[in-house]
């Protein structure tokens, strides 16, 4: 097997999970999904703790992209793991943070109803597609995959609709919604369903391997060498652990996602489940998200990347 908001509700989360920050506490976001797997084992076993024991390490699991960039706009977050699209839209606004490296490669995908469709390009206009939110990496790879088949890239902006993945599957399997643009576990429970399938993936869209999920860090954490380096270590270390320790990886990630041992051991061992630090496709999205006028002062990923 290869282990391979609104500002109110934020403020209220920062105030539970610790409202004194201060200079020795380092606080972590993350979103849900296995794309997020070495993050959890990370968290689980302690792993950034033990790398940094003069500090404080605050953990924050938060809905989606735009909560994540909110609490980083605000000061609230240290280092956070998102889709790259998301982060360029927020550097190109001006939101002081880098790239650190990657984290996961993921089959990510449009699941439908089998049959309904056969090419993106027959998706109609009012195409209910349920995914995180507008600018989203699953948003970017839908507007490429309709580029790609000949199509505006913006055909569908008009009827997406923004939930978290458990909300956007149980919207898909009700009925509620059209189709899921989706990542594991989510994809997987998805179209093993009888009666659906999946259209196009993320690699359709792209045209090849990209990074689905990496780690950002602030400008002002950047500078600390030493706090950056643990990070990326505590990663690697986790990384491997799930390689080396992978009952006790099973256990603990089972628990956390709430799944069975023996179906979560399925899941990371399907195709395109990949972790790893080596960044992808970040010049293709740079290149697509600016002919699309969503970026207008990155031009290349040269001043985006923690040296």
């Amino acid at each position: 097997m290869r282990i391979t908001v609104k500002l109110s509700f934020l403020c209220l989360l920062f105030m539970i999970c610790g409202s004194c920050r201060n200079e020795e506490t380092l606080t972590v976001a993350y979103q849900y999904g296995l794309a997020y797997a070495p993050v959890q084992i990370m968290k689980e076993k302690g792993f950034l703790e033990e790398s940094l024991p003069e500090l404080g390490i605050d953990w924050v699991q938060l809905a989606n992209t735009a909560a994540i960039r909110e609490a980083a706009l605000a000061g609230d977050v240290d280092a956070g793991f998102l889709g790259i699209p998301p982060f360029l839209i927020a550097r190109d606004k001006g939101m002081p943070w880098k790239l650190l490296c990657a984290l996961s490669r993921a089959p990510v995908g449009l699941v439908a109803p089998a049959g309904r469709w056969s090419s993106p390009e027959e998706l109609p206009e009012g195409t209910r597609i349920a995914l995180p939110q507008p600018g989203s990496i699953q948003h970017i790879l839908l507007g490429m995959a309709l580029e790609g088949a000949g199509e505006e890239a913006d055909k569908l902006d008009g009827s997406l609709i923004s939930l978290k993945h458990p909300d956007g599957m149980n919207a898909l399997l009700s009925g509620a919604v059209d189709a899921h643009f989706t990542s594991p576990p989510y994809i997987f429970q998805e179209s093993d369903e009888p009666g659906f399938e999946i259209l196009f993936t993320g690699e359709d869209a792209v045209g090849g391997s990209y990074t689905f999920i990496a780690a950002m860090v602030s400008e002002d954490l950047a500078e600390k060498t030493g706090s950056v380096r643990a990070l990326r270590e505590a990663l690697d270390r986790a990384v491997r652990f799930m390689a080396e320790e992978p009952d006790e990886a099973l256990d603990l990630l089972a628990a956390s996602y709430s799944l069975d041992a023996d179906l979560l051991a399925d899941y990371l061992s399907r195709p395109g489940l990949v972790y790893e630090t080596e960044i992808r496709g970040l010049e293709t999205f740079i290149d697509f998200m600016r002919r699309r006028g969503m970026l207008t002062h990155i031009s290349d990923s040269s001043a985006l990347r923690v040296p």
